[in-house]
């Protein structure tokens, strides 16, 4: 975000400090409109979609009205969904962590009242909440709502088409007569301007309404992922597709930092570009891309506008764009000039419902694709490798070679000169990343006595550390980003479990989970023997 205009609104330094943090580089066009006018108190009526930057909109405004010393519950945000609420919890925990005294709660469904009521007890002052759990805690009294400064409706028409209509209103009825409504909308359909009228004193209406675009006929896929293989999944990309240029588009400017120094750490030619950069050392890096010194330019969103290089052949999202119309611009930087583009995205759990949006947005279809394998990388090195083998003999003599090496055999008569052309492409192929011990150890899974297809491993964790198999096929699913669809037959026994997941996300699972706990156990994860 452009924190100088931040700066000129009089927040507080902490704030600010949060956001320089969160790495944001402009403000979007939400919380250009929105966050002067709710800290003026008005209340306000703000028409936008899912990934425009709602959160902080409001986020900033909740957090400076806040009295820390003051315990009592002073601003609440009604959410549609759990996720929501979470997620919005998480956001606003962003951008109060210089705050000190300031609690932030999401109350939900699901989730124990015991323990929302022990936390409440503790002193909250904003809550995050769904309109059913919120009037249960109302009817305990648990959540009091007399010091209620400011209420954020998010979402309000998936609220009213989910029914909550009726819950939103006795728990607007519910609040003092002094506080500020901010309600958030994708559409504004007759009920929601009825509750406007309803509960708003003289709303300001912000409309960030955005043209639909088209994407350019541009191959995009995407891939689901976990956060701890998002790096080494962008990696083999760039190894199978080895694209002439490539850009990697981050969010913010601490990641394009961070992957800019592992990519390179890694063996890759990749340069950053970001906002804090000086012009000269955005100049240099620039022209490093134009010129082909650099194969990988990482950048942020605002970084990359005026990026006009015709020979990129692919764009990466390694983080899935904040608002759809980057998408298109992303992508945009490849398959010009009339030329053959591709566009990959790494997507992390409910990322994916983000991504729909886009589709949507850009009337575009983007493919599921499975993440490659370690094998199929090396593949694929090998592939290439002998495709130029095969250029040299069909373009070149060599006599004096042949002489060499027929010499050599003789000498060592116990190889064949098949033995030293698979020395060779092994030399060639190289080993710098481990990627021969990690075929042996994941790739060749041989016959684990599972169905065609899949791959059976061997947990040492079952009933007896009372872990279910839910708790199995949530912590894969949720730690490697593999739909947990595709997970297959998982019997549990006593002191170990066995699960059977598809070949191709075999590898990943293992490397993924070794590392990983379930219900605060740690585990051992290894392809099972053939009973």
């Amino acid at each position: 975000m452009e924190v100088s205009k931040l700066e000129e609104m009089n927040l507080y330094p902490e704030i600010i400090k949060a956001v320089e943090d969160m790495g944001f580089e402009e403000l979007s066009p939400i919380q250009v409109k929105a966050i002067p006018a709710m800290l003026r108190g008005k209340d306000i009526i703000g028409q936008a979609q899912t990934g425009t930057g709602k959160t902080a909109a409001f986020g900033i405004p909740i957090l400076q009205n806040i009295n820390a010393k003051d315990k009592s519950i002073q601003a609440m945000v009604l959410c549609p969904t759990r996720e929501l609420a979470v997620q919005v919890a998480d956001e606003l925990r962003k951008l109060a962590k210089y705050m000190h005294g300031i609690k932030i709660l999401p109350i939900y469904g699901g989730q124990e009242i015991s323990k929302q009521i022990r936390s409440l007890k503790g002193g909250i002052q904003v809550i995050i909440g769904t309109p059913g759990r919120v009037m249960d805690h109302m009817r305990r009294k648990t959540i009091r709502t007399a010091n209620v400064k400011m209420i954020v409706l998010d979402e309000a028409d998936e609220m009213l088409n989910m029914g909550f209509r009726e819950d939103i209103e006795t728990i607007l009825n519910d609040m003092p007569e002094a506080r500020n409504i901010a309600l958030f909308s994708a559409t504004m359909p007759r009920p929601i301007m009825e509750i406007a009228r309803t509960y708003q004193d003289d709303a300001q209406i912000i409309k960030v309404i955005r043209k639909e675009l088209t994407v350019p006929k541009i191959e995009q896929y995407y891939y689901e992922v976990s956060p701890k293989m998002k790096e080494e999944v962008l990696s083999r990309l760039i190894d199978i597709y080895n694209p002439k240029l490539s850009l990697v588009f981050c969010n913010t400017k601490k990641m394009v930092d961070e992957l800019t120094s592992n990519l390179q750490g890694r063996g890759y030619f990749a340069e950053g570009l970001h906002g804090d950069m000086k012009q000269q050392q955005r100049d240099r890096v620039m022209k490093s891309f134009r010129d082909g010194r650099t194969d990988i330019l990482v950048a942020t969103d605002v970084a990359a506008r005026g990026i006009d290089v015709d020979d990129v052949e692919a764009v990466f999202n390694y983080d899935v764009p904040q608002d759809d119309e980057y998408y298109v611009h992303r992508i945009g930087r490849t398959g010009r000039a009339g030329r053959e583009g591709m566009a990959f995205t790494l997507v992390v759990g409910k990322e994916v419902y983000k991504l729909r949006d886009i589709q949507r947005y850009c009337k575009t279809r983007i493919k599921l694709q499975p993440i490659p394998s370690v094998y199929d990388v090396t593949e694929v090195k090998a592939e290439k490798i002998l495709d130029k083998i095969y250029n040299i003999l069909e373009e070149e003599d060599l006599t004096k070679m042949i002489d060499m090496i027929q010499d050599r055999i003789n000498e060592e008569s116990k190889y064949t000169s098949l033995d030293v052309a698979a020395a060779f492409l092994k030399y060639l192929m190289g080993d710098d990343k481990g990627e021969a011990d990690i075929d042996r150890a994941y790739s060749d899974f041989g016959d684990t006595g599972a169905e065609e297809g899949m791959v059976r491993l061997f947990i040492n964790l079952g009933k007896k550390q009372k872990i279910r198999p839910g708790d199995i096929l949530g912590a894969i699913a949720g730690e490697t980003g593999m739909p947990g669809k595709l997970v297959g037959t998982i019997d549990m026994y006593d002191k170990y479990t066995f699960v059977e997941v598809p070949r191709e996300y075999a590898s990943d699972v293992i490397q993924t989970m070794k590392t990983s706990k379930i219900k605060g156990k740690s585990l051992n994860i290894e392809p099972a023997n053939r009973k």
